[in-house]
């Protein structure tokens, strides 16, 4: 009886076979470590998420391991957490990117950014020395703008033009 004849196969589906196989074991990368904000479960938080763009700059978004976050990078350069504090009157810097107003406050190294006006409101914490602040705003104000606004901020100007008291 004749030996049984082998079918070659072809390099690339072997190479599409081990490529397939890998997929699973990246998957199971583990998820950002984020702890949940206190009004994560807030419903106004959900159209914001599922906004969120899968990429700011160069750093892909990631998963994690609370309701309501996000991270992009590997290791992570930006985290989002929806249903923070909403911050009051303030004279830290208020800056508006493409209609959203955040709330910036510096710290070394790590920036804190707050949507303004808008509840729930939403943090971003990120090192402008690995991402530029711009590049971030400008890539979640879409996502931002789910949750609508219900002030802005002022500046110095229109504080000047507020009717005197009597």
């Amino acid at each position: 009886m004749p030996a049984p004849r082998r079918i070659p196969f072809p390099r690339t589906a072997t190479a599409f076979l081990c490529a397939m196989a890998a997929l699973p074991l990246a998957a199971c990368a583990p998820a950002v470590d984020v702890a949940a904000a206190g009004d994560a479960a807030n419903p106004a938080c959900a159209p914001m998420m599922v906004a969120l763009p899968d990429a700011i700059g160069d750093s892909r978004l990631r998963q994690t391991n609370s309701q309501a976050t996000a991270a992009w990078g590997d290791p992570s350069q930006v985290i989002l957490r929806c249903g923070v504090n909403v911050p009051g009157p303030t004279t830290d810097r208020c800056v508006t990117v493409n209609g959203i107003d955040w709330v910036i406050r510096e710290g070394d190294p790590v920036w804190t950014l707050t949507t303004y006006g808008r509840e729930p409101a939403t943090e971003i914490l990120m090192d402008p020395d690995k991402i530029s602040s711009a590049t971030v705003l400008a890539d979640l104000s879409t996502a931002a703008g789910k949750v609508p606004a219900q002030r802005n901020c002022v500046g110095q100007e229109e504080l000047q033009n507020l009717p005197k008291s009597q």
